[in-house]
Parts: structure tokens; sequence; C-alpha cells
């Protein structure tokens, strides 16, 4: 399988069969978060190598979900929400890849970055992913140079065996 790397905004998947894998698959994930809470992502980032798909649901929390992330205790019922939704309800999910991909899900988990409303799907034949959702790279003024923003602590890590 082939490396490959994908941003889709959810409003353009029209035609979940023609595209990339990458595409094809970033398709499926709008229309299976749809299905199973209701709500679609902004965008939908996928990438996939040789044993390894990770996909990022971009604003993919309801504002109540939002609401109720800002609290610790709330975080944390949210991300447990999540996680059983997705072990509950990710059989089509994996079904679908492995009819895009040719390649049998052996593995797979969720995990939620409240703070900005991320969800990062994790899927594996087997190996170990460590997952790091980064900030966003805004340029900082600083004087009359431009400087890069940097947070270095990792955002969201999801370890499969």
């Amino acid at each position: 399988m082939d490396k490959s790397t994908t941003t889709l905004d959810c409003n353009d998947c029209d035609d979940k069969q023609t595209g990339t894998v990458a595409e094809q698959i970033a398709r499926a994930i709008c229309e299976f978060q749809h299905k199973s809470t209701g709500h679609t992502p902004t965008a939908v980032s996928v990438v996939l190598s040789e044993d390894t798909l990770v996909i990022t649901l971009h604003e993919a929390l309801t504002p109540a979900e939002k609401a109720m992330a800002k609290s610790a205790g709330g975080a944390e019922k949210l991300q447990e929400f999540h996680r059983q939704l997705f072990a509950s309800t990710s059989e089509s999910l994996r079904q679908e890849i492995n009819r895009i991909t040719g390649r049998q899900v052996r593995e797979a988990a969720a995990e939620v970055e409240p703070t900005s409303g991320s969800i990062v799907h994790a899927f594996t034949t087997g190996t170990t992913v460590q997952v790091f959702l980064l900030a966003p790279n805004t340029p900082k003024k600083s004087g009359k140079t431009l400087v890069a923003a940097k947070d270095q602590r990792p955002k969201a890590e999801s370890k499969l065996a």
C-alpha cells in the first residue's frame, strides 16, 4: 500500500467511490461520523502508511460537548463516551476501510482532544502507534521578525498493541 495523506472538507463528501485511497477513507469517515453522532466534522485528515491509518476529525465536537469539555471531569467523561461510542459503532467503518484498502483492521482506538474539538481515530495491523496532535503553526510577531509559535506538549496520545 502506498503512503498517502489528505485533508478533505466534509462539505465536499459527494462520491466516496472515487479519488485516492486516502480521499475515499476521508469521505467514509465523514459519513460514519454523521451517522454515529449526528454531527459532521468540518474536515477530516487521513495519514496512511503500510501498516497504520491515522484519521483526525477537525472540529468534531458539538457545542454541548465543547461546553462539557471545559471542566476536567467533563473532559474525562467526554473522552470515555467517545471511546465507548467508537468501540460499539466502528465495525461498519472497519469493513469500509477493508473494502477501500484491501487490508483488515486488527486494532483501532479513538481519542478526543477536548480543547481543539478534534477526534483522532487510529487503525493498525498490529503495530504500536503514538499520535501527537500539534497546535496550529501560527506566526507570532517578535520585533520585526516572525517566529513560529511552539507548543511541544503532545495533545493526544494513543498506544495500540
